[in-house]
């Protein structure tokens, strides 16, 4: 088992990202993982900085944390040669500490460079032949593609790692799931759901499975109730919603409706560790064996505190169930 740190890029700016960073390393993390946005969620959040930057500062001051992309869409906003070689440089400056993740996006962040954000059934099948170029690329020399959805002209990333990053494929269902298992080398979810490991395995994942856990952090759980529902209820509309939506004026008109007691029912909020643990304990029993705590209460310190006092031994101790294909 092993215990990430979700950095909110959404939430803090640059430099606060890069400290919070280097502090989860101090606590004992294992890796941290950031989103790669455009936009926040909601307005209200106020910060959306460049993910590549922040890595690229985060692995000059650690030197043990992993690090991963939490995840990356590699086909609208980004051409996937350029995540080719930005990847290979992180991994590069981290001396091999990162992990590449990977999804079909959200309209939210790849709308902004005008182009379709087009049906699932194709975004999949762009992030296929992406993974395919990102994989080509870190072969070696000069390399041309000619896929349905995107190419590739006479092109090659000079500075590579001996040995290339994971790739981990964010699923949400049976067929991204499948994706994962075909075309990654480990799999990233957000929702406990056993039935999304059984697809990987069953299709032939064999790698890590990330997950990233709602918990936040106060000193009691009305405080940590409220900072939730102000900066991260959207993470309650679920994935078919957030993926759709163009803008943080649409999410937060989205979610108006969101409760206290919604946001209690899905995330561990206060200060109680059994209540935490319980809800990190649905993603180990579904199979995961990578969780990512994202804390949405509001002292990112506090609970750097209390996962190092209160939740890393018991986390550690605990082994996700074998799940055969």
């Amino acid at each position: 088992m092993r215990i990430g740190y979700k950095l909110m890029t959404e939430a803090f700016g640059p430099r606060e990202i890069v400290r919070q960073a280097v502090a989860a390393e101090e606590a004992g993390f294992d890796f941290v993982e950031l989103s790669d946005h455009f936009h926040p969620w909601l307005d209200v959040q106020g910060h959306s900085a460049f993910t590549w930057s922040m890595l690229g500062a985060i692995a000059e001051r650690t030197e043990r944390v992993g690090l991963a992309t939490g995840v990356t869409c590699p086909t609208i906003r980004y051409h996937p040669a350029v995540i080719a070689q930005a990847a290979a440089t992180v991994a590069l400056l981290s001396d091999g500490r990162f992990t590449l993740g990977l999804g079909s996006g959200e309209r939210l962040n790849e709308h902004v460079v005008g182009r379709e954000y087009p049906a699932v059934a194709q975004r999949h099948a762009m992030l296929r032949e992406a993974i395919e170029i990102i994989r080509l690329l870190w072969s070696g020399g000069y390399q041309s593609y000619d896929g349905r959805y995107l190419q590739l002209e006479d092109a090659r990333v000079f500075d590579l790692p001996d040995t290339p990053p994971e790739i981990a494929v964010a699923a949400s269902g049976s067929p991204s799931a499948r994706l994962a298992a075909e075309c990654g080398d480990a799999l990233f979810a957000t929702e406990p759901k056993a039935t999304i490991v059984e697809a990987y395995v069953a299709a032939g994942g064999a790698g890590p499975r990330y997950a990233e856990v709602p918990l936040a952090y106060a000193s009691d759980e009305a405080t940590a109730a409220r900072g939730v529902l102000e900066t991260t209820r959207w993470a309650l509309t679920g994935w078919k919603v957030m993926s759709e939506l163009p803008n943080p004026v649409n999410f937060a008109a989205a979610t108006t409706t969101v409760t206290e007691h919604d946001v209690t029912d899905r995330f561990a909020c206060g200060p109680d560790p059994d209540r935490h643990l319980a809800v990190a304990g649905q993603f180990i029993d579904a199979g995961f064996d990578r969780l990512a705590l994202l804390n949405a209460g509001p002292d990112p310190d506090a609970f750097l505190a209390f996962f190092r006092t209160e939740l890393a031994e018991p986390l550690r101790s605990r082994a996700a169930p074998l799940v055969s294909a």
